[in-house]
């Protein structure tokens, strides 16, 4: 890349990838620390974690800590935002600020994770909010698990979370973060205006100090590398989807829900980007196929797409339809139909050229912000890709043939390699959910 970089391991563990940036004086910081839900028992304590990291620092009685508004003082004083993400596989903590405060938000970090807070009342609090909004499975959630459950074998993706025997206390989240937010193992991605070596230089005497790991919160793969196909039909008692949207349960509420698995590669895989081509083509965007076909030609469908998925498990490739009740076998007949006619014919010149002008444009957007940059560069170091992969990506992407996207339509979205599930209500029983395969 054309940026000026400094790329090191710390003693601990700790990668360090520190990005010259040009313009506008801000720095982002990212922190990528792998957090998968691999121990069910630790589900409830990762929430709590997460949610409560950085609300304070040391022990009440010791001098220097700091309370949640303490933290939040000193965060706006330096002008700066923190925040902390959960992923399927990360615990992603970041913070934006103007240059001038980046040497503060980098020793508040250094304190957050060497002298963690995790205080009664605060825990307390946490655990209300939790209580009064219990995150039920949705329908989407639930058939996604399903899916994933068909298609892959079991997996900690698929199972969900066990109830915890006790409630969690504070002395679990610092036996958790003990064990979870440690350095070997982890990515600190930092872009900034400053000298990447001084800023290097910085962060080495704040973290160095910072021991442990690594955590082996790191997703297994899936027992099988492409999805074993076959149909999975589930369905609720008529009437549940009403029960079940005032109750708060999630997103699919009232809707008949399509979810499909095909086969995928990881992004350094060479058939990747004919992939991705073949992926906009199906259902990437407003204009794709199966959005002319299953929305504005059959009005079966409002909500069409078609997304590359991939994380330490593996890979695949996710088309997800939603349209009103009882149409769920309408719409899964439609999608296997418009998968044939595209893995047998292939697509046209022109339905190449227009998803290769789509995929150049978004990586260019996916770079837009020093925020979406400083968050795309911390993916690809934690990924272990490099960091100028998408910059070269819209290189590869000029060079994909047409040959090369029919070949990847005919491989990858041949409906006998695509696992099929459906939600929808059941008209007149109220027979639990059932798969049939």
């Amino acid at each position: 890349m054309n940026r000026e970089t400094g790329d090191t391991t710390l003693g601990n563990g700790l990668r360090v990838v520190v990005v010259r940036t040009h313009g506008a004086p801000l720095a982002e910081v990212r922190l990528v620390l792998p957090y998968a839900r691999t121990t069910p028992h630790l589900a409830e304590a990762q929430e709590l974690l997460a949610a409560l990291f950085g609300t304070g620092t040391g022990a009440c009685a010791t001098a220097g800590a700091r309370t949640r508004q303490d933290v939040a003082d000193l965060a706006a004083d330096l002008g700066a935002e923190l925040s902390t993400v959960v992923t399927a596989e990360s615990l992603v903590v970041a913070a934006s600020v103007l240059r001038a405060g980046l040497p503060g938000v980098l020793a508040l970090l250094s304190d957050l994770l060497l002298r963690p807070a995790y205080r009664e009342a605060e825990l307390a609090l946490a655990q209300r909010r939790a209580a009064v909004s219990p995150r039920t499975p949705g329908p989407r959630q639930r058939l996604r698990r399903a899916l994933l459950g068909h298609a892959f074998g079991t997996h900690p993706l698929v199972d969900p979370p066990t109830a915890p025997a006790a409630a969690t206390t504070p002395e679990d989240l610092y036996a958790l973060h003990a064990r979870a937010v440690v350095p070997d193992g982890a990515v600190l991605l930092v872009t900034t205006p400053d000298d990447p070596d001084e800023v290097g230089v910085r962060v080495r005497e704040l973290l160095a100090p910072w021991s442990g790991g690594p955590s082996g919160l790191v997703l297994p793969p899936f027992a099988r590398r492409a999805p074993r196909p076959g149909r999975i039909a589930l369905t609720e008692p008529a009437g549940a989807a009403g029960t079940a949207a005032a109750a708060g349960s999630g997103s699919g509420s009232g809707q008949a829900l399509v979810l499909c698995a095909a086969p995928a590669v990881p992004d350094g895989h060479p058939a990747h980007a004919p992939l991705h081509l073949a992926q906009l083509i199906l259902g990437g965007s407003a204009s794709s196929r199966l959005a002319r076909r299953v929305r504005d030609r059959h009005g079966l469908a409002y909500a069409v797409s078609a997304d590359l998925r991939g994380n330490r498990a593996g890979d695949w490739l996710e088309i997800e339809c939603a349209g009103a009740p009882g149409t769920a076998g309408r719409i899964a007949g439609e999608i296997t139909d418009c998968l044939r006619e595209l893995a047998a014919d292939g697509p046209s010149p022109e339905e190449v050229e227009r998803a290769r002008a789509y995929a150049s444009g978004f990586t260019r957007f996916a770079l837009a912000t020093r925020t979406e940059e400083a968050s795309a560069l911390a993916g690809f170091a934690a990924a272990g890709l490099p960091l100028d992969w998408l910059e070269g990506y819209r290189d590869r992407l000029t060079k994909v043939t047409h040959h090369q996207v029919a070949e990847a339509a005919a491989y990858f979205l041949d409906p006998a390699r695509v696992a099929v599930s459906t939600l929808d209500e059941a008209e007149h029983d109220h027979e639990s959910d059932r798969s049939t395969q």
